[in-house]
């Protein structure tokens, strides 16, 4: 029995729920073992060829209990490797549970993952289809919804462009624009809003209050507990593979933040000050007048799907977009910059033109010294491969000598706190110990450059604070730090200065507390 439930049996005869069942979850248990069944033929080639043995039985869930009732938006919490992932997946039949039953009562539309299911290669539009088709949707159905999901997505000019353009935060916009507008009977959604920006964050909670008045079920998990607070009518924390507390959003929510602040102490993480820049520090980074642009495929009918009976949602779209243009500024020694700003405002393509992948086609980009880019959730991690070779792969691909790699290994695995993992495939971790994988391995190689886009998003919130010291740390040896975000308390408390980016410019450059200010104060009018 969960705390919250004790404590509510305390209070007096237990409740009795009589909407429907939806999800019904009894004594569920999950096991990953390398090397056997339950892994791919690619995967055992990869265990054959590197000769891995196999190791001792990892239970991700054990004794997993609850139900999920019609009408119940269900916040699903816990630390990053907790079984969160592990149990969407189990729930949306792509894992078979060992022990345990697992009963669904409806048609089921899970986005497990940033860009789970998307053909980067293909266009949004083109993945539109793709997806609704896979879910099982005819052609002729996905065309009827396709302009509600565009307009929903916010995409509109974007909508013709290959997936690979998209930032993290557009393909989020993507991903649950189709599962939530076909509108199953179960919608999962695991970490796949936590890089959306502000005003879609506000739109996914409304759309999802919407499915569940047509008495419908969504599971949602986050690391954002004021979602959870506002928009869920439950929540659920998961804990070491079982479930540490389920009811109100506010009692699981304080009950989890109790157990993070007690593990944080024994861990020793340090809480944050506010970062002093340096004074007097020179030009790391400089960008003037930076313009980057992208030719449009555009649409040769016009509308949204094809259809005649489609309307025009985005307008003209063939053509040049500039995705950044005239942007200036310098980012000078001791400098930890925050970017700010709505999904497409340019903010992904800015990291990639720092970082060297992106050539401007007008102006010039001069950075003095070694470069680490963080750029997306497990960017350059092979998945068939475990977490333990990923280390080493992408030590090397940075150039980094073998021999200095074992050196930091150590260091790698245990400030990434997911060593029992090691020895398992990246396919088979979330998306937030990919994120804790990635950082611990660029944030040791100590760079003079550190350059992180949206890999903190889905870091639960002990490993949050525990990178935000870090970035700290970091600029005791590191010539500057550069952030993309949505956490405006990290951007308040962390970084010296900010840039809001907005439709490719920059709107403002300077104080933290002023740029969120004056970004928050757009995005209402925005809303109005």
């Amino acid at each position: 029995m969960s705390i919250v439930q004790q404590k509510f049996r305390e209070q007096g005869p237990a409740f009795v729920d009589t909407r429907k069942r939806l999800v019904e979850c009894q004594n569920v248990s999950v096991k990953y073992e390398v090397g056997i069944k339950r892994e791919d033929i690619q995967s055992r080639i990869f265990d054959t060829l590197l000769r891995r043995r196999s190791k001792e039985p990892f239970w991700a869930l054990r004794d997993v209990s609850f139900v999920g009732y019609a009408g119940d938006i269900l916040g699903v919490i816990g630390s990053n490797g907790a079984g969160k992932t592990t149990l969407c997946k189990v729930i949306s039949g792509l894992l078979r549970p060992d022990t345990g039953d697992i009963k669904v009562g409806g048609s089921v539309s899970a986005l497990l993952s940033l860009g789970t299911g998307f053909n980067n290669q293909l266009s949004g539009r083109e993945n539109i289809f793709l997806n609704g088709m896979m879910l099982g949707f005819s052609s002729r159905y996905i065309r009827d919804l396709f302009n509600e999901m565009v307009e929903f997505s916010g995409l509109g000019r974007f909508i013709e462009e290959p997936i690979k353009n998209y930032s993290s935060g557009m393909k989020a916009r993507l991903g649950f624009s189709i599962a939530a507008m076909i509108e199953p009977e179960v919608l999962i959604i695991d970490e796949a809003l936590s890089t959306g920006d502000l005003k879609f964050s506000e739109k996914a909670g409304e759309k999802l209050k919407h499915i569940i008045g047509a008495s419908k079920t969504a599971i949602v998990v986050t690391h954002q507990m004021g979602f959870v607070e506002e928009h869920c009518t439950r929540a659920l924390w998961i804990d070491n593979g079982t479930i540490g507390a389920a009811g109100p959003p506010n009692e699981v929510v304080g009950l989890y933040g109790e157990h993070t602040e007690r593990t944080s102490k024994k861990t020793r993480i340090v809480h944050l000050c506010e970062t002093q820049p340096s004074p007097g520090g020179y030009g790391v980074v400089k960008a003037r007048n930076v313009g980057v642009k992208f030719s449009l495929m555009g649409n040769k009918n016009g509308d949204a799907g094809g259809s005649s009976k489609g309307k025009k949602i985005w307008g003209k779209t063939k053509g040049d977009f500039w995705a950044l243009k005239d942007v200036n500024f310098t980012v000078n020694e001791g400098d930890v910059v925050g970017v700010i700003g709505a999904n497409g405002a340019g903010k992904t393509t800015l990291c990639r033109v720092l970082s060297g992948i992106l050539k401007p086609d007008q102006g010039d980009v001069s950075v003095d010294g070694d470069i680490t880019a963080l750029l997306s959730f497990g960017a350059g991690f092979n998945y068939q491969l475990t977490g333990r070779d990923n280390v080493y792969l992408n030590g090397l691909m940075l150039g980094i000598p073998k021999r200095k790699l074992k050196n930091v290994y150590g260091d790698i695995v245990e400030f990434s706190e997911i060593e029992k993992f090691m020895d398992q495939p990246v396919k088979n971790y979330s998306s937030g110990m990919r994120a804790r994988l990635g950082f611990s391995i660029a944030a040791m190689l100590r760079p003079d450059v550190f350059i992180i886009d949206e890999a903190l998003s889905v870091g639960d919130i002990s490993f949050y604070e525990k990178a935000s010291a870090k970035i700290q740390e970091l600029m005791e040896c590191a010539k500057a730090v550069i952030v993309v975000t949505h956490n405006m308390d990290f951007v308040e408390t962390v970084c010296t200065r900010a840039l809001w980016l907005d439709d490719g410019t920059i709107k403002y450059d300077g104080s933290p507390e002023k740029a969120i200010g004056t970004y928050r104060e757009s995005v209402k009018i925005s809303n109005k």
